[in-house]
């Protein structure tokens, strides 16, 4: 089986779903290329893809995740959603409820990205502090966009919610170029002894791995052997990378392919049913 954990969805009615971009300004990506949730389904097709995780377009929609929920809904075989809400607000884990009886089954927080350089410094702000605890509570895993500057506060979180899983888009855009033993990667391999830290390994990180003094052999060695498969889950990242679903698909395929095949299996389906059970279930077809 395989499972993207990484997709998003645009909607052409922009009426219906207007933007609301979280840093005030729409990402390039979402304008130049958008895919809606019949393009997204052509495209799984085509690049042999049996389900994904639809994550909330933080870039386009911000906070409003009705976009998400309604392409989910109507693919409940094939797709599990994850939403975004402010969690500094007074109302956040009202929202968190509201969107997970919609349907939808993990939440995003979006503290950096294309909308909104830098790390913001909130990730650890107390008004957070019911969210995560209302996560913890129920098991909601928490995918985390960020960078390596966040880990500090990430810890601090996870000192105070020990039970929450985070999911780190992007590995959290580590520097890999300096090759083995990756010490420009430390902070990102130091998270290793925090069980509750899952990692999301993107096109990104597999171009990043095979830069400068690095190699994927060397990479995928230093990552399991502190990780394990079992914390290590694929996504595409599209459309928001540039490349065609079935070209991202078939380069995750090639980078793993020297891996060995429980490993394989592991990233690129069992530990995203461990985090997302509604992808539990038989492969598409």
């Amino acid at each position: 089986m395989l499972i993207d954990t990484h997709t998003h969805v645009i909607s052409p009615d922009n009426v219906r779903f207007p933007t609301a971009p979280l840093g005030g300004h729409q990402s390039s990506w979402s304008q130049e290329r958008p895919v809606d949730a019949a393009g997204l389904l052509l495209a799984m097709d085509k690049a042999g893809v049996d389900k994904a995780v639809v994550v909330q377009a933080s870039t386009v929609y911000g906070h409003d995740n009705r976009y998400v929920a309604e392409t989910v809904a109507a693919h409940k075989d094939r797709m599990a959603g994850v939403f975004s809400v402010d969690v500094l607000a007074v109302d956040a884990v009202e929202q968190i409820s509201r969107w997970l009886d919609a349907g939808l089954s993990g939440l995003r927080l979006f503290t950096t990205g294309s909308t909104m350089p830098g790390q913001a410094g909130w990730l650890d702000d107390p008004r957070s502090f019911p969210a995560w605890g209302f996560c913890e509570a129920h098991n909601v895993p928490v995918c985390l966009q960020m960078t390596a500057d966040g880990i500090p506060m990430l810890r601090g979180l996870l000192r105070q919610f020990p039970k929450v899983r985070v999911l780190l888009d992007h590995l959290a855009r580590p520097q890999l170029q300096d090759g083995p033993p990756y010490e420009l990667a430390a902070p990102l391999f130091g998270l290793a002894d925090e069980p509750g830290v899952y990692l999301k390994l993107t096109s990104r990180n597999l171009a990043g791995a095979a830069s400068g003094q690095s190699s994927l052999e060397a990479f995928f060695a230093a990552l399991l052997q502190r990780f394990g498969a079992k914390r290590i889950t694929w996504g595409s990242n599209f459309p928001a990378a540039e490349e065609a679903l079935p070209q991202l698909t078939q380069a995750a395929r090639d980078a793993l392919a020297l891996l060995e095949p429980a490993d394989r299996s592991m990233i690129f389906a069992g530990t995203a049913q461990l985090l997302y059970p509604a992808l539990k279930g038989a492969a598409h077809g």
